[in-house]
């Protein structure tokens, strides 16, 4: 029986094609909406969450100053110094390293190439302290970096528009005024969360930077690697009493420093992303409600037309709940074929969507599986009101209709 009724239910709808394409036009915008939305979120949700993890997921940032936006017209805050590092290396519990960072500018020139690039000047710790692996060399020494050696390690970028023979590792360029010997590239990481080229860096050992660019033992950033074992929440309370004290802050004035916790940004990156994939997708399955609502009004439609075709079925045998099962499976595919239709163009949309967003492309089977679902259960639900109908029709009076 139930094949005959698929049956029926197809053959009503290849005999009005173009009605029931425009049936099910609300069904295929929802579903491929819904799909792709979702499928989007959660691609750019986890290319964040691995822009994040390239940074290292227990680390804490500390830079003078209030933050971004904040301050004033007053005297900008002083710089930390080595002896900041060495009192967060020996009085904290909980760091596994420290690194502290002076930046810098400059032009690198090697063989009539040239590439303008940020000096990174750090120390080994810096390695400890970020994820961030070696493709060929080594890294600098503790020798090295006491003595203010002229040894870099190359960024990606910048190892691919001065070296276009792909042989870095002991060559000798220039970077501003300074003959540089190279000792080590690094893996690829792309872009950085905020923006900008992770991989376009020099990085030199800091008493380099600092004798050779900066002319100053001022240290703008200190990386602080946080041991899993220890909360950075706890560790970062403990690191703004120390910076406190020895900044000479007094109780009930404002920090002249402030700490990122990567961790943190990463979970509120990743909060907001989902919030907003959730929102999004909620205003895209409007239109489900709306194709369901097309589908109920079409059905009532056909239960019209088809009035002394359903008295006649009725008059010959056939039960009311056979007539209702007839158009219930009607609307059920109508739905499922809109439902199909959309998830293909929600695959063909994605596809085209994810090398722009420059974000990974994968295939969600579990939100795929709900929306045919959910688009087989609105064809059930708007369905049933006109099948409902259908069945109740009394033989006479169907038989009477013109």
């Amino acid at each position: 029986m139930l094949g005959t009724v698929f049956f029926l239910a197809l053959r009503s709808i290849r005999r009005h094609m173009l009605r029931s394409f425009l049936t099910i036009l609300g069904i295929v915008i929802g579903v491929s909406a819904v799909v792709t939305m979702v499928t989007l979120g959660r691609a750019t949700t986890a290319a964040v969450q691995e822009q994040i993890a390239a940074l290292g997921t227990n680390i804490l940032q500390v830079r003078p100053g209030q933050g971004f936006g904040r301050g004033g017209g007053g005297p900008s805050p002083a710089p930390f110094d080595p002896a900041d590092v060495t009192a967060i290396e020996r009085q904290l519990a909980g760091v596994l390293a420290v690194a502290p960072q002076s930046q810098s500018t400059a032009t690198a020139i090697y063989e009539g190439a040239n590439w303008s690039t940020t000096i990174n000047g750090t120390t080994a710790a810096y390695f400890e302290v970020q994820p961030w692996t070696l493709s060929a060399g080594r890294l600098f020494t503790s020798s090295e970096e006491s003595a203010g050696k002229a040894v870099c390690i190359l960024g990606a970028t910048v190892e691919t528009n001065l070296f276009r023979n792909g042989n870095a590792i002991g060559q000798r360029f220039r970077i501003g005024d300074v003959s540089c010997d190279v000792i080590g590239t690094l893996t690829r990481r792309g872009q950085a969360g905020f923006g900008g080229d992770q991989d376009d860096v020099v990085i030199m050992p800091i008493k380099t930077v600092q004798r050779r660019f900066t002319g100053s033992t001022d240290i703008r950033t200190i990386l602080v690697g946080v041991d899993e074992a220890f909360s950075t929440q706890q560790v970062q309370a403990s690191l703004t009493d120390l910076l406190r004290e020895r900044r000479h802050i007094g109780a009930g004035e404002d920090d002249d420093f402030f700490i990122f916790d990567t961790k943190q940004i990463s979970d509120t990156l990743t909060g907001t992303t989902t919030l907003l994939t959730q929102i999004v997708a909620a205003v895209a399955a409007i239109s489900l409600v709306v194709g369901g609502i097309g589908i109920m009004n079409i059905m009532l439609v056909s239960v019209t037309e088809r009035t002394r075709e359903i008295g006649i079925r009725l008059a010959i045998g056939a039960v009311a709940n056979e007539v209702l099962m007839q158009f219930l499976v009607e609307s059920v595919v109508l739905s499922c074929i809109g439902g199909v239709i959309g998830l293909a163009l929600a695959q063909i949309a994605i596809a085209v969507a994810t090398p722009l967003m420059q974000v990974p492309w994968t295939f969600d089977i579990q939100i795929n599986v709900i929306a045919f679902l959910i688009s087989a259960l609105i064809g059930v639900v708007f369905g049933y009101f006109p099948a409902r109908r259908a069945a109740n029709l009394n033989p006479i009076d169907a038989l009477r209709h013109e």
